[in-house]
C-alpha cells in the first residue's frame, strides 16, 4: 500500500494548487480525481470553457454592432455555435493537458478513480476495473460543488439545463429562461444574448447580482437591458416543464400573481452547492452540515485533526481563486508555517461585458454595521481611453473610512475590471487611504483612470474630469 505525507480528493484549482504547494514543501503527495480530465468543475466544465465562449460571442458582437463605426465592413456575418464550442473545447484540454504537466513536474502521483474514507487515514480509491487503497499523514477535501436546483425546476439535461449543458449546445436558441440573475445566469445569458437569442432572466431577488453592491445590480440591469436582456424581478419560480420542443415556467410575481413563460430552454443557474456525495466522511468520523460542507476551523481543519477542507465544499463564497488560496494555506499550514487569508479581500467578478468586479464591503453591509464611510464615483464615459474604444458603460466607486480616509470597498463595472480589481485589491492589503490612490499617478489614457477619479471623488470631491 502506498503511504503519503499529503492526499487530496479533487483536482479543481483547490486542489491542484494544494498538490502543487506541498510538493514544492517538500511533502510526498497524492492527488485523486473520479474523472480522467483534472481540473474540476472551474476548468471543465466552468471558469474556463465559459469564459472562452464568452470571448467567442463578444468578438461576434462586436463583429455585428460596432465594427462599422470603427470603419471595418463585414458582410454575410455568421455565428456557429458548433465551432464556438470546439475552440472551447481545445482551450480546456490545452489547460487540463497543462495541470498534467505541472503534477507530473513536481511529482505528484495521481490516481484516477472515485476516492472516499475507508478511514481517518486511508482513500479507497475506485478506477473504472479496479481499486486501491493509499495511506496518507494528511487528507484534504476539495471536491467542489455541482450546480443547484429547487424543487419545481429540477433539470433534465434535455429542455431544462445547467451551466454544463449550456456550455455545450449544438443550436442558438430563439429564446432562452434564465432562471438566477447571478453570475453563472447573467454570464451565460450574455453568451446568447450576444449571438441573437431572446433572453428573460427570473429571478427572486429584487436585484440581479443581489450578494453584490447595490449600486452594481442597478448599473448592470441597466447595460444589459439595452442587449436585449429581460428581467423579471421578484418572482418566484413554482414550475418548469419540458413540453417536448421548448418548455413552460410558470411562477408568482410580487402580487402573487401567477405568471407563464415559455421558450426554447431554460437554464437553471440559482447557485451551487457542496458535493460531498460520496466520500463516506463517516468512515473518517466527519459528516457534512445541512448545506452539505464539510466544518472547519479557522485554519480549515477538520473535526478530524488530519483532514482539511477547501474551496466550495467548505463556507465562503464559490470562487476559484478563493480556493487556489485555501489549498496553498493548507499546505504551508501542514508544513508548519504561518499562512494567512484576509477573505475581505477576496475580489469577486462577473465577466459579462463590461465587467463587474468588486473587494471589501458594500454600502449596504457599512449601513448595517454602522460604519461611517464616504463614497466617491466616476463614469466609464468619462474617459478618453472609453470614448476611443466605444466601451463607455459602468462607473467605478470607492468607498473609504470617514475618518481616517482608509479604502473599505471597491466597486466597479468597466472594460476589464476583472484586471483592474487588482489595484483595489493590493492597495487594501496595505491599508491605504484613497488619498493614496488619488494621488499616485495614473497613465493615460486608461480605464485605470476612472479608479483615480474615484478616489479623488472619494477624498475631497475633486473629480478632475467630471
Amino acid at each position: 500500500m502506498s503511504t503519503y505525507d499529503v492526499a487530496i480528493i479533487g483536482s479543481g484549482p483547490g486542489g491542484y494548487v494544494a498538490a502543487i504547494r506541498c510538493a514544492q514543501l517538500g511533502l510526498k503527495t497524492a492527488l485523486v480525481e473520479k474523472y480522467d480530465a483534472l481540473g474540476g468543475t472551474c476548468l471543465n466544465v466552468g471558469c474556463i470553457p465559459s469564459k472562452a465562449l464568452l470571448d467567442s460571442s463578444e468578438h461576434f458582437h462586436n463583429a455585428s454592432t460596432n465594427f462599422e463605426a470603427h470603419g471595418i465592413e463585414v458582410k454575410g456575418l455568421k455565428a456557429d455555435i458548433k465551432k464556438m464550442v470546439a475552440r472551447k473545447a481545445d482551450v480546456v484540454a490545452q489547460t487540463s493537458n497543462g495541470i498534467k504537466f505541472l503534477m507530473e513536474k513536481n511529482k505528484v502521483t495521481v490516481y484516477n478513480g472515485l476516492g472516499s474514507f475507508a478511514s481517518k487515514n486511508s482513500i479507497l480509491i475506485k478506477g473504472k476495473d479496479s481499486e486501491e487503497t493509499i495511506e496518507a499523514k494528511n487528507i484534504i477535501i476539495a471536491t467542489g460543488s455541482k450546480p443547484n436546483f429547487f424543487p419545481g425546476m429540477e433539470p433534465d439535461k434535455k429542455r431544462i439545463i445547467t451551466s454544463t449543458e449550456a456550455l455545450k449546445m449544438d443550436e442558438i436558441p430563439k429564446k432562452m429562461l434564465v432562471i438566477g440573475g447571478g453570475v453563472i445566469g447573467l454570464e451565460l445569458g450574455s453568451v446568447y444574448a450576444r449571438l441573437g437569442t431572446e433572453i428573460h432572466v427570473i429571478e427572486f431577488a429584487d436585484s440581479i447580482i443581489p450578494t453584490m453592491d447595490k449600486s452594481l445590480g442597478k448599473e448592470l440591469t441597466r447595460v444589459l437591458k439595452k442587449e436585449g436582456f429581460k428581467f423579471h424581478m421578484e418572482h418566484k419560480v413554482q414550475k418548469v416543464t419540458n413540453t417536448g420542443e421548448g418548455v413552460q415556467l410558470i411562477a408568482l410575481n410580487k402580487k402573487d400573481q401567477e405568471v407563464i413563460m415559455e421558450a426554447d430552454y431554460c437554464l437553471v443557474a440559482v447557485g451551487r452547492k457542496a458535493y460531498t456525495e460520496g466520500l463516506n466522511l463517516e468512515a473518517a468520523g466527519l459528516t457534512a452540515n445541512n448545506r452539505g460542507q464539510v466544518e472547519v476551523n479557522d485554519n480549515l481543519q477538520t473535526s478530524t485533526a488530519n483532514i482539511y477542507a477547501i474551496g466550495d465544499v467548505i463556507r465562503g463564497a464559490m470562487l476559484a481563486h478563493k480556493a487556489e488560496e485555501e489549498g496553498v494555506f493548507v499546505a504551508e499550514t501542514i508544513a508548519g508555517q504561518k499562512p494567512h487569508i484576509n477573505y475581505n479581500l477576496i475580489p469577486g467578478v462577473v465577466y459579462t461585458w463590461p465587467e463587474v468586479a468588486a473587494v471589501g464591503k458594500t454600502e449596504e453591509e457599512l449601513i448595517a454595521a454602522g460604519v461611517e464611510y464616504k463614497a466617491g464615483s466616476f463614469p466609464i464615459k468619462a474617459l478618453g481611453r472609453a470614448r476611443a474604444s466605444m466601451d463607455i458603460q459602468g462607473m467605478v466607486k470607492v468607498l473609504a473610512d470617514k475618518n481616517t480616509d482608509e479604502i473599505l470597498g471597491v466597486h466597479m463595472i468597466a472594460p476589464r475590471a476583472a484586471d483592474l480589481i487588482m489595484e483595489a485589491v493590493v492597495a487594501m492589503e496595505y491599508r491605504a487611504s484613497a488619498e493614496d490612490i488619488a494621488r499616485i499617478c495614473h497613465p493615460h489614457p486608461t480605464y485605470s483612470e476612472a479608479i483615480k477619479e474615484a478616489a479623488l471623488d472619494a477624498t475631497e470631491a475633486r473629480p478632475l474630469h467630471i
